[in-house]
């Protein structure tokens, strides 16, 4: 191929973006799922990674989870800080864990006023995608805002 006909061999990776923005005449909080597009490499086309010599980690332990175990149910908490705006924490509750905006402004208050306070109950993997995507839409808007998995007794 020609260095002037030669396509880039890449592809369109759509990332989703929380975004928020609070009207400052009311208490009204829009929220919006934004696509974004951007532009990769395909693996094919990565450099090749150096050799490298791994070393193995003394003192790790793997614990292997049963199916009963999985389907468990487990609670999903949410923590209380002093830095996440209660309107993104009401949002994320409202996208993520699909909770009515009653709820959603309840668990946040309880964990406003109590530290803490449970979100919902799901089984672990269940729970533990919902939980990540959650945290992962804080850290991206710069909120340390955080959830924990705990077994249902």
């Amino acid at each position: 191929m020609s260095g002037d006909n030669r396509q880039e061999n890449t592809r369109a990776v759509v990332v989703a973006a929380l975004v928020f923005a609070e009207q400052s005449d009311s208490d009204v909080v829009s929220c919006h799922l934004m696509f974004v597009k951007r532009r990769t490499r395909m693996l094919s086309e990565t450099p090749a990674a150096p050799d490298v010599v791994t070393t193995p980690t003394v003192g790790t332990e793997y614990v292997v989870v049963t199916d009963a175990e999985l389907e468990k149910p487990y609670r999903v908490i949410i923590q209380n800080d002093d830095v996440t705006p209660m309107e993104f924490v009401v949002a994320i509750l409202l996208l993520v864990f699909e909770l009515t905006p009653d709820e959603a402004t309840a668990v946040m208050l309880e964990a406003h006023t109590n530290g803490r306070a449970l979100v919902t109950v799901l089984p672990l993997k269940e729970a533990q995608e919902r939980v990540y995507t959650a945290q992962s839409l804080a850290r991206d808007n710069n909120y340390p805002l955080s959830f924990y998995i705990e077994p249902e007794e």
